[in-house]
């Protein structure tokens, strides 16, 4: 690796990490140019994997005050991530390639679309409610056995496939809550982390990453992780909204 390869994956786990703390697809940016270097894909993976979980530290940190308001969903959330992502590493070495990217794009459009109208669905069950009860609904803080089930299916594609897996977040503890979006934004980056632990972990037993460039993006996504939740935190919800749906919707492109 020349000097300058090793400033572009510096850089380049800079831009990862701020993208995973804000709209959720570092992926788009690090692998493909992990790839460009000359790394085989499997390699690239499991190299990727592990240069991103620093940036998913330097995340939560940022994020720190989101993820303790989100108490006890922070805490269901680590919970189901880890599993999620163990069994959805599992599926990565014990199916065939190829099961389930055919979907992928259609599943990440189909999330675009719930994060970009979950304002109205929430007026809209919250106004149910109202009719049918003649009083106003409780604020949800917690999730629900249907949030908890989706959130762990969210954490188990993280582990199989991972691109856009933040963005499925959002889209799952957007309606199944009524969390401020900036807690979400925190929830997510720190589901984004667990399952990067797990997941590396396990890969790591399985294939032999490039250490040298997986600490160089590591140094860079630490950074750029930290950035990205300070940005992350200032934004306004409907442009964070917004970035996240346009995000989504490049990714789901990019993988058809």
């Amino acid at each position: 690796m020349t000097a300058l390869d090793a400033l572009l994956v510096l850089a380049t786990g800079l831009g990862a990490g701020i993208l995973s703390s804000t709209v959720g697809v570092a992926s788009l940016l690090s692998f493909p140019v992990l790839v460009a270097l000359g790394l085989p894909p499997v390699v690239a993976n499991v190299t990727n994997t592990l240069g991103m979980i620093p940036a998913g530290l330097g995340g939560v940190v940022g994020y720190r005050q989101e993820v303790r308001e989100g108490g006890r969903v922070a805490v269901v959330i680590v919970v189901v991530c880890a599993i999620g992502a163990v069994l959805g590493a599992a599926l990565l070495l014990g199916l065939p390639p190829g099961v389930f990217e055919a979907v992928v794009p259609w599943l990440i459009l189909f999330t675009c679309l719930l994060v970009a109208i979950q304002p109205r669905i929430s007026a809209w069950l919250r106004a149910r409610h109202e009719q049918q009860h003649g009083e106003q609904r409780a604020e949800r803080r917690h999730m629900s056995p249907a949030t908890t089930a989706f959130a762990t299916l969210t954490g188990v594609y993280g582990g199989y496939f991972g691109a856009g897996a933040g963005v499925m977040m959002v889209a799952v503890l957007g309606l199944g809550t009524d969390l401020e979006l900036r807690i979400v934004n925190g929830l997510k980056t720190l589901s984004l982390m667990v399952g990067n632990i797990v997941a590396g972990l396990i890969f790591v037993v399985v294939a032999d990453p490039r250490w040298d460039v997986a600490g160089l993006l590591a140094a860079g996504s630490l950074v750029g992780g930290y950035v990205g939740a300070r940005i992350g935190r200032k934004l306004p919800d409907s442009v964070f909204r917004g970035a996240v749906v346009a995000a989504g919707v490049v990714a789901a492109l990019l993988l058809f």
